[in-house]
């Protein structure tokens, strides 16, 4: 189970508490594309629990794409490291 809460004070912070699997993706997509591009986003990732293999390449394609990962996990920080480095 996924739970998404947003805030906007500029930013917009879309916090992430539970799980994030391959389900989830389309949701979030949907969010990011609703907030259009003139507002930085950012993902909190404190409260996450898990990320299966499909969350975490999500979200490494999201920090590409100019979305901030806040309170990433160790793990999950050095698996995008690997994965932008082609490791």
């Amino acid at each position: 189970m996924l739970r998404i809460s947003r805030k906007a004070n500029g930013d917009v912070t879309f916090t992430l508490s539970g799980r994030i699997g391959q389900e989830h993706i389309r949701e979030l997509e949907a969010l990011i594309a609703a907030e259009g591009n003139d507002r930085r986003i950012i993902f909190d990732l404190k409260e996450l629990t898990l990320a299966g293999q499909h969350g975490m390449a999500f979200l490494a394609q999201c920090e590409a794409a100019g979305i901030a990962l806040a309170n990433c996990d160790p793990y999950l920080r050095e698996w995008i490291t690997r994965q932008g480095t082609g490791a």
